[in-house]
């Protein structure tokens, strides 16, 4: 999996084309354009990408973006669903301002114009059940039959359907559908089902309604009641577009706006499925839906991925007119990229392994100047207390150490970052023949990490006081599958088993573990980590962002 930069899709896409094009011929003023999510889950990466489109294209040419919530299905949708997409809009850098609506806005306009398309011999009640519907539908090859109930009088329609506004049946017992043609080569257009019974409360419109328009009915119009010009869509929309200027032509609506698709994100090692990340969430995969491993904005603004990370990974995709797979490796770079520009260093040792220096003197304490940014000197530096016992990496020490092993074994010396050169001098185990404690000594005129004889070392440890700093947990995180095209039908097939990993015995610096700040920092030489909010003021908790080098590919290639 590379992790090299791709060059940015700078510059014009075949949708900003279009729009130009459009503003060169005099065809809009304004350019209007939608964010419109079902408020049935949270959003992930591929929402951020139509996200970034839609808002992006608001804010480069004279226009606005609306955020509205396609809320037509009150069984599935919540409020909780309805906040969390306002702040991932608001988190990714984008506001609607006053331009917030909801398709339950216009249900009595909605429900008007499909009076009207009884009136004009366009929509009929069906009886049918979902299942007759469907198998009477057709297929790619054959056409569809149609309903038994399909020449009703107009009269007739509109008594039942005003019956069915009215809850006089039960749920399934009839739909409205459009009167078009069953032996449409396009599947979408024959007899397209506009409303269904369904006895719910509505998070906004309460009991009012118990029938509901559907997706394909309810889209156009909304976007035509408000001036939506250029209705962006993801392919798999593609062959609703001629049902979607069906409605248009048909319905006296104000505007006349214009379908345009383009190419969803699809993302290696990663499941974009609603469908899919409702069921990690249910059945406990995972802790939520803003848990790290998921590729949700939520889960990724939990992990501390920068929201300046997210629009530049958008921005080198680029707006595609097919679909293609991009490798997880160059979300992976923009997030380092981004955090290795803006992230404070600071120190934290994993898995500790104490170090006793016994030739520094006992009960002094030294304050050391550790910088916090190497590429940015207005960052300025912090204090670090040096004492006589430390703690390093277990994994920096080794007691037989293979020849290319320059960190820390017995009798080789190494640099301790911003402090000494120490010397190990002995091992202490315990019973079961662990190593548990080193004893090394120290050279005071190395104070800084130089010696004044120009003698080098081979490696430079980081390390922190046993005395001041404190202990935490450390959540690492992995991809969540270990397949790199997960098997949507059998997704718990390719879960990665070593998706997380916690460290509960870690130690950051004092001022590490006192702080709330919620901005990613990098721990030197292990890599780039948030605050989590399960942190207690007396146990704080970090979550690994990403590595400071992708290392997941190598260990899935390895098994």
């Amino acid at each position: 999996m590379t992790t090299e930069p791709v060059a940015a899709a700078v510059g014009r896409d075949f949708i900003r084309d279009i729009i130009q094009a459009d503003l060169d011929q005099d065809r809009y003023k304004e350019i209007v354009t939608r964010f419109p999510p079902e408020p049935n889950g949270y959003l992930h990466i591929g929402h951020a990408k139509s996200i970034a489109l839609n808002f992006g294209i608001a804010q480069e040419f004279p226009g606005r973006c609306h955020l509205r919530f396609d809320d037509t299905n009150p069984v599935k949708e919540e409020q909780e669903y309805i906040d969390s997409i306002q702040a991932d809009v608001h988190w990714l850098g984008y506001d609607w301002g006053k331009n917030l609506f909801y398709a339950s806005d216009y249900f009595d306009r909605l429900y008007e114009w499909a009076e009207k398309l009884i009136r004009d011999g366009l929509a009929y009640v069906d009886d049918q059940t979902q299942e007759e519907i469907r198998l009477a539908r057709g297929s790619l090859t054959e056409p569809g039959k149609n309903s038994p109930f399909r020449d009703r009088s107009v009269e007739e329609n509109l008594d039942l359907f005003r019956r069915m506004k009215a809850g006089e049946f039960p749920n399934g017992a009839r739909v409205l559908r459009a009167k078009i043609d069953m032996a449409a080569g396009n599947i979408n257009l024959r007899d397209p089902v506009l409303y269904r019974i369904l006895h719910a409360h509505h998070p906004r419109t309460g009991d009012k309604w118990c029938i509901y328009p559907s997706y394909d009915y309810a889209h156009g119009q909304s976007d035509a009641i408000e001036g939506i010009t250029h209705s962006i869509c993801t392919l798999e929309f593609e062959d609703h577009r001629p049902l979607y200027d069906w409605f248009i032509e048909k319905l006296p609506v104000p505007s006349k706006p214009h379908q345009y698709e383009f190419a969803r994100l699809n993302l290696t090692y990663t499941v974009l499925s609603k469908r899919v990340l409702t069921q990690l969430v249910r059945d406990g995969h995972v802790a939520g839906w803003d848990d790290p491993r998921m590729p949700t904005v939520a889960g990724m603004r939990r992990r501390g991925v920068p929201p300046a990370a997210l629009r530049e990974f958008v921005k080198r995709i680029g707006v595609a007119k097919a679909n293609s797979v991009v490798d997880v490796g160059m979300l992976e770079f923009c997030i380092r990229e981004e955090l290795n520009r803006t992230s404070q260093r600071r120190m934290a040792v994993l898995k500790p392994l104490k170090v006793v220096i016994e030739n520094y003197p006992e009960g002094q304490v030294e304050e050391l100047e550790a910088i916090n940014h190497p590429d940015d000197p207005s960052a300025g530096t912090r204090k670090i207390s040096f004492g006589r016992e430390l703690y390093i990496e277990q994994d920096d020490f080794m007691e037989n150490p293979p020849k290319k092993f320059f960190r820390l074994s017995p009798g080789n010396e190494v640099r301790l970052r911003y402090a000494y050169f120490v010397k190990c001098t002995g091992v202490i185990k315990n019973d079961k023949g662990e190593v548990v404690e080193l004893r090394c000594t120290y050279d005071p005129a190395t104070r800084g990490g130089n010696a004044p004889d120009g003698r080098k070392v081979k490696a430079t440890m980081h390390w922190l006081p046993a005395a001041t700093s404190v202990p935490a947990e450390i959540r690492i995180y992995n991809q969540l599958f270990a397949n790199p095209n997960p098997d949507a039908s059998n997704f718990a097939a390719d879960l990665n088993p070593a998706s997380l990993e916690i460290l509960s015995d870690a130690r950051v610096e004092a001022s590490v573990a006192e702080s709330n700040a919620m901005e990613p920092m990098q721990f030197e030489r292990q890599g780039y980590f948030v605050r989590d909010r399960d942190s207690t003021p007396g146990r704080p908790v970090f979550s690994r962002t990403i590595g400071l080098r992708d290392t997941f590919a190598k260990e899935v290639a390895k098994g």
